[in-house]
């Protein structure tokens, strides 16, 4: 069993992560002879979170507050910003009322932003958004049993929006957006149902005299020469993940991960490849090799034990996607699993009634192995960022990453992990 002090730390890295990968545009800024210009984009945001469970509290209409920072690439002459028609970067720092002030609380938000025109269009834009948020309120078990949304202070954040420039002045442009959010602890700890809420947006983008006077001679920078590099690369990772609501089984425990890929960079800017992974999660082994309730004698699990670590493995393959901005990578990744078997005690527990004591009585109903199941056993699905020690708009040939993720069983969380790895190009 892992010391307390362990899951603090790791938490305190995923949380230090991802305030480096958010304040990397600083580092890419101002790296450049020409500085990019910067925006200021208060921004109000109104709407409804979607209800997390089935007793969910009553609640108001969810209002948001919050304050961007957004760098505007034109001028940057590294290839990703070429190549992606001078997106938008940028730091938000947010505030969120969940319309609960006793039940849901409030969130704060710090999240880093990639924003470009959409369609072709100079008004429309699609903004996409990562970091973490801290929550006031919680799930508890004796004094907020109805909202089982979040049960730790530290979640992962998502936010996904278009807006519209709908009036644009000489010092500022009002924009109107739509969008949602997401909350989730990564499965970090039960209950996580998290947040997804449905949004609406109104902001003013305060063009400052330096961005004016930058707009008005904006440079014309063509798209470099097309490259194609090959690599190859190996990920190492532990990740922490919980089993169920159970007492016992609600301790954090580890998820060894291993991984080797193949495949091409694109332009110093995709980078496209195939791979196979290796699991081994703790929780699985020690829930087989302890003889608990659904692998005794005469249960459906019983044969497990017979190799309790290749029954609590998981391994398989997986195609993935990631955008490179020269120090930063965000990770998009599909997979299939080969052999998970432990998953199946995982679901049935978890999926049928709630808070299933540690021996399973007669009678108790389990979760179906229905094709909701099928589904999720076999697609895994993953989303991570990533900060390369070389930047790789050089185009290096060796390079190493850290890198905070959550994976997920077919967009089900299954555990959060902190991993590095090696990258070889050719």
């Amino acid at each position: 069993m892992n010391h307390p002090t362990c899951h603090s730390l790791r938490k305190r890295g995923v949380l230090l992560l991802i305030i480096l990968l958010t304040f990397n545009n600083l580092q890419d800024v101002f790296a450049q002879e020409n500085t990019s210009p910067i925006t200021l984009i208060p921004e109000f945001v109104f709407g409804t979170s979607a209800a997390s469970n089935k007793t969910f509290p009553e609640r108001k209409p969810q209002t948001q507050a919050i304050f961007n920072l957004a760098w505007h690439h034109e001028n940057n002459t590294q290839e990703w910003a070429r190549w992606l028609q001078s997106p938008r970067t940028g730091i938000s720092v947010g505030y969120t009322n969940f319309g609960n002030s006793d039940r849901l609380g409030s969130a704060f938000t710090l999240m880093s932003f990639l924003e470009f025109n959409a369609f072709n269009s100079q008004r429309l834009t699609t903004q996409i958004g990562i970091g973490a948020s801290y929550f006031t309120t919680l799930y508890d078990f004796e004094t907020n049993f109805f909202n089982r949304a979040v049960s730790t202070d530290l979640t992962w954040s998502f936010r996904a929006f278009m807006h519209y420039n709908f009036l644009q002045k000489e010092k500022v442009n009002y924009h109107v957006g739509v969008g949602i959010f997401h909350h989730s602890n990564g499965h970090t700890r039960l209950p996580n149902q998290g947040y997804n809420s449905f949004l609406i947006s109104l902001s003013a983008e305060i063009k400052g005299t330096k961005y004016r006077a930058f707009a008005k001679n904006i440079p014309t920078l063509e798209k470099p020469e097309r490259t194609v590099q090959n690599y190859i690369a190996i990920r190492v990772g532990t990740g922490q993940h919980v089993f169920s609501d159970v007492s016992i089984f609600n301790e954090k425990k580890e998820v060894y991960a291993l991984s080797a890929e193949y495949g091409k960079i694109y332009n110093k800017t995709l980078k496209v490849g195939v791979g196979a992974f290796y699991r081994l999660y703790e929780h699985y082994y020690d829930y087989i090799n302890d003889n608990e309730s659904l692998v005794q004698d005469g249960q459906d699990y019983a044969s497990l034990r017979d190799n309790p670590w290749h029954n609590a493995s998981n391994y398989g393959l997986f195609v993935k996607g990631e955008l490179l901005f020269n120090h930063v990578g965000v990770e998009l990744l599909i997979g299939a699993n080969f052999h998970k078997p432990a998953y199946k005690i995982d679901w049935q527990i978890n999926e049928g009634w709630d808070f299933a004591p540690r021996e399973i009585p007669e009678g108790w109903v389990l979760g179906e192995l229905d094709s909701k199941f099928k589904f999720k056993h076999v697609i895994n699905t993953r989303v991570g960022l990533k900060y390369y020690l070389i930047g790789t708009n050089s185009a290096p040939k060796h390079n190493i990453y850290a890198g905070a993720f959550i994976n997920a069983n077919l967009g089900q969380a299954d555990f959060t992990e902190l991993g590095i790895g090696y990258v070889r190009s050719f």
